[in-house]
C-alpha cells in the first residue's frame, strides 16, 4: 500500500510544470500593429489586410470595429493553476462614411481603469397586469399541469 502511495505522489510531482504557460486569445501583439493605422488614409480592406476580421462588430453603429488581445499566464504551483492577466489590450477603430479610419482608441490594462461607465438604468415598460401576460401565464399553467399530477403523486 505504501509503494501505491508513493508512485502516485512520484507521479503528480513529476507531472507539475514549473515553465509558465501563456493562453492568449484573440490578436496577438494588438500593441505594436496597430502603428500601422494611417488616420484618414486607411480604409477598411487596409485594416482586414493588418488585423484579419474584427473580434465583434460594434451592434449599434457598422463603422465601429473592436478588436481584442487577452493573454493569461499561469501562477505559482501554490496558487493551484490561477491565471493572471497580463495583458488585456482592446483596439476600437471607427470609420466615417467613406470607409476611411476616422478614429482609433487604444485602451490597455493600465488605463482600463480610467473608462467612465453610464450610470443609466433602462426602465422596463412590461407590467405584469396586462392581459397578454394573464393569457399566456393560464396557458403555461394548464400545461404544466400533467406535470405537477404525476409529481405529487410521488
Amino acid at each position: 500500500m505504501k509503494k501505491i502511495i508513493f508512485f502516485l505522489l512520484i507521479l503528480a510531482v513529476t507531472n507539475c510544470s514549473t515553465k509558465k504557460l501563456e493562453v492568449n486569445h484573440g490578436l496577438v501583439n494588438l500593441d505594436k500593429k496597430k502603428d500601422e493605422i494611417n488616420i484618414g488614409k486607411s480604409n477598411k480592406n487596409d485594416i482586414l489586410a493588418i488585423f484579419g476580421p474584427p473580434s465583434t462588430v460594434s451592434t449599434f453603429d457598422e463603422d465601429i470595429w473592436i478588436y481584442i488581445e487577452i493573454k493569461k499566464i499561469n501562477q505559482s504551483i501554490v496558487k493551484l493553476g490561477k491565471k493572471k492577466i497580463k495583458k488585456n489590450n482592446t483596439l476600437i477603430v471607427k470609420f466615417d462614411n467613406r470607409s476611411l479610419v476616422n478614429k482609433v482608441d487604444f485602451i490597455d490594462i493600465d488605463n482600463l481603469n480610467q473608462l467612465k461607465l453610464s450610470e443609466k438604468v433602462t426602465e422596463k415598460e412590461f407590467t405584469t397586469n396586462n392581459m397578454l401576460f394573464n393569457v399566456l401565464s393560464n396557458i403555461r399553467e394548464k400545461i404544466n399541469a400533467p406535470v405537477r399530477r404525476k409529481q405529487n403523486k410521488r
